[in-house]
Parts: structure tokens; C-alpha cells; sequence
């Protein structure tokens, strides 16, 4: 029985190894699109981030300084 298992794998070696050679590229493929697609959400979302951020920013900046401003601001109905 062994000697037939070892007879077996010394013919179909180079066939056994390159089909690990092929499923390995074609994990390796795949490992590389799921990350290219992980950095894309992560990248969205500091996009997003980043919008807000600067949003409030600007928000801020207009925002009237004191109570007198602030009264002025209402009754010109520009608030």
C-alpha cells in the first residue's frame, strides 16, 4: 500500500504543486481585493468625517459673537 502511495505521488508531484501554486495565487487575488475594498469603506468614511468636521467649522466661524449680534441676526431674519 505504500509502495503504490509513493509511486503515485513521485508521477503527480509536479501536478500537486502546481495546483497549490494556483490556489494560492488565486487566494492571494482575493485577499488583495477584500483589503482594496476594506481601505475603500475606511476612506469613505474619513471622507464623511472630514465633511462634518468642516461643516461644523464653518458653522462655528458664522455663528453670531455676542447677544447684540445675535439679536441683530433675528430681526433681519438672517439666522
Amino acid at each position: 500500500m505504500f509502495a503504490i502511495l509513493t509511486s503515485w505521488l513521485s508521477s503527480n508531484m509536479l501536478k500537486i504543486v502546481g495546483w497549490g501554486a494556483v490556489a494560492l495565487s488565486v487566494l492571494s487575488v482575493l485577499f488583495g481585493a477584500r483589503q482594496s475594498g476594506r481601505t475603500a469603506e475606511r476612506y469613505d468614511q474619513l471622507k464623511k468625517i472630514t465633511e462634518i468636521k468642516d461643516d461644523q467649522l464653518r458653522a462655528a466661524m458664522d455663528a453670531p459673537r455676542t447677544r447684540t449680534d445675535l439679536v441683530k441676526r433675528l430681526r433681519d431674519g438672517k439666522f
